[in-house]
């Protein structure tokens, strides 16, 4: 829609009078909207509401509003202008959604692809590019999009029940899924706060404006997740929003609703050691974000002193698992990994009792590291070996836990090895979510069991996955060993045990008993380089010229086969690399024990 049509059709947009109705008119401020509407005048009502709007001080805004524009957005902004639109980062360049806007459009058949359209991620680059340049071109297209969705998108027809197949459902499920009606209920805050100064924000599309939101959190409270991630992001979002808009009559009912969640969940959700119960560190660090945010908002005495403790003890574990260059290791469904010291700093804040978050939110420049070194998370599965705390330190984290949910993959005792700045061992990551049966296979091979550093029989993936402690030892020289047992396959235990010293060596020694019957391998996957292979001698070397390498060698038993295997690792959605992977194989009868003993040292 050009400039002009635009501007004459926001001429002609009405009020919604129903807006008034939601509102609570009786706070201070709000005296001369409260006065138009007694006298039925709905035009002058919304003009004092957009006048009181833009005078207010608001609480619980969001960052983004406030950030600086980088290249990357002002692109996706100027993209929107031709309505070519940001959806994905696995998906560029962006797909166009026609003159006349198909909010249906799904051009590949990755569920992500079409319910993240709903996202709407270029909205907020809009308003950013609004601000930095005053142009309103940018502003009166989101105007319109916004005018164009709400037309397009009626939320008539969520609560009937639907295909099983998310293939032939209907664009409602996709555009009032909780998950996403949570996003926007979130992203729309920092939307209002950049778009309200424009000229296309009149008083007309304040009231649509707050009548679709309000549409939205009222959706929220009736469809709440059962459990999970997006049940966490749907409360915490519903909260800002009873911060951001207490002018709402529902906004202490939603404060009330998200605390009651929020409370009840951490404990649901999180094991005892501090690991939220998906076991996957992308949606552990997730979770901590909700959690802390949701402190942040409402201040103490609000939250029960458990919900605190739980909350810390969740960064506690982020602290132990991760790297010294802050990262986490990429188990599970990762997704890239954070930009972490902004985070310690926001936790810093909540938490300025302890010194590692502090030594972590200033990059060593103030705090200390903790007096142990390694740690085991055993309620969760997760050990985390070190021999120090600085970038020249040898770190290994190994997942062996309790049944996990969607995003867990079947890969009990796999592992990372990260030595001064390098991932040895990185897991293999997650390629793609869920679609069609083409997407679905590009996702699962990445979760096969074989491309992990683990233990397979006969090549097929763990039909279980809840791995008991046996034994842990660790002393403050850095040397920490242990041992692990899954029941993998029926009438199969694979035990594992790690001895970890303080000079980056382990000897791994893997054992498998019971009655399964089968070709039983052990396999490591690497990080994409060229390595030097000794087929004859069961070893294999990284040959990088800085000079930080380590060799692997599978020293029993003696009949082993070495095979070169097809290796991939994901980085980030839709993007692999190739890497070297190795499966060493041995024949096991029923009642036989089978061991292999690897040792992994530094070059």
């Amino acid at each position: 829609m050009t400039a002009f049509l635009l501007s004459a059709a926001l001429a002609a947009l009405s009020p919604d009078p129903s807006a008034f109705s939601l509102l609570d008119l009786t706070r201070p401020g709000m005296e001369k909207v409260a006065e138009a509407v007694a006298a039925g005048n709905d035009d002058a009502a919304a003009d004092a509401l957009l006048a009181y709007f833009r005078s207010r001080e608001a609480s619980g805004s969001a960052s983004e509003a406030l950030s600086p524009i980088t290249e990357e957005e002002q692109k996706w902004a100027d993209d929107a202008l031709e309505h070519r639109f940001f959806v994905h980062s696995g998906y560029q360049p962006s797909y166009f959604y026609g003159d006349d806007i198909d909010w249906t459009y799904w051009p590949v058949k990755d569920n992500e692809l079409r319910w993240q359209l709903h996202r709407m991620k270029w909205w907020i680059p809009l308003g950013k590019a609004y601000r930095l340049t005053g142009d309103e071109k940018y502003a009166a297209e989101w105007v319109s999009e916004y005018l164009d969705w709400i037309e397009k998108n009626p939320l008539e027809g969520f609560d009937r029940e639907r295909d099983s197949s998310m293939q032939e459902a209907p664009n409602v499920f996709f555009a009032w899924r909780p998950l996403e009606v949570s996003d926007r209920v979130e992203r729309q805050i920092a939307q209002f706060t950049l778009m309200l100064p424009s000229e296309s924000f009149t008083g007309a599309f304040l009231t649509r404006f707050l009548v679709n939101y309000h549409r939205h959190c009222v959706h929220l409270t009736g469809h709440f997740s059962a459990t999970g991630n997006h049940l966490l992001f749907q409360a915490q979002r519903l909260l800002r929003a009873s911060v951001f808009f207490p002018e709402f009559k529902d906004a202490a009912s939603w404060r009330e609703t998200s605390v009651g969640i929020l409370s009840r969940e951490i404990s649901r959700q999180v094991y005892p050691d501090g690991m939220q119960n998906e076991l996957d560190p992308h949606y552990h660090l997730e979770a901590v974000k909700l959690f802390a945010d949701a402190l942040g908002l409402v201040g103490d005495g609000v939250f029960p002193d458990s919900y605190r403790e739980t909350v810390y003890k969740m960064i506690r574990i982020i602290y132990n698992y991760s790297y010294p260059d802050y990262a986490n290791p990429m188990f599970s469904d990762f997704h890239g990994q954070h930009d972490m010291v902004p985070l310690y700093g926001k936790w810093r804040n909540l938490f300025p009792e302890d010194p590692m978050i502090e030594w972590l939110a200033t990059g060593g420049a103030s705090g200390k590291v903790p007096d142990y070194l390694s740690r085991a998370f055993s309620s969760s599965g997760f050990y985390c070996l070190r021999n120090g705390w600085t970038s020249d330190a040898t770190v290994m984290v190994l997942k062996a836990g309790p049944p996990g949910f969607w995003h867990c993959q079947p890969d009990n005792g796999t592992f990372e090895y990260w030595r001064k700045g390098r991932n040895f061992f990185p897991d293999s990551g997650c390629y793609v979510y869920g679609g069609d049966a083409e997407i679905l296979a590009m996702r699962n091979w990445f979760r096969q069991t074989s491309v992990h550093n683990t233990l397979t029989l006969n090549g097929k993936n763990l039909e279980t996955t809840d791995s008991k402690l046996v034994s842990w030892l660790a002393d403050s020289t850095g040397r920490a060993s242990f041992t692990v047992e899954n029941p993998s396959y029926p009438g199969f235990i694979h035990q594992r045990s790690v001895d970890f010293r303080p000079d980056g060596t382990v000897l791994i020694e893997d054992t498998a008993s019971g009655d399964g019957e089968g070709v039983v391998a052990i396999h490591y996957n690497l990080l994409p380089c060229i390595p030097e292979e000794d087929f004859i001698h069961h070893r294999i070397s990284t040959a990088f010229p800085d000079g930080n390498n380590i060799s692997i060698e599978v020293m029993s038993p003696s009949y082993i086969t070495m095979e070169r295997k097809e290796g991939r690792v994901s980085y980030a959605y839709r993007h692999y690399e190739d890497r070297p992977a190795y499966a060493f194989s041995a024949f096991k009868r029923s009642g036989e024990s089978v061991t292999f003993v690897t040792l992994i040292r530094p070059v």
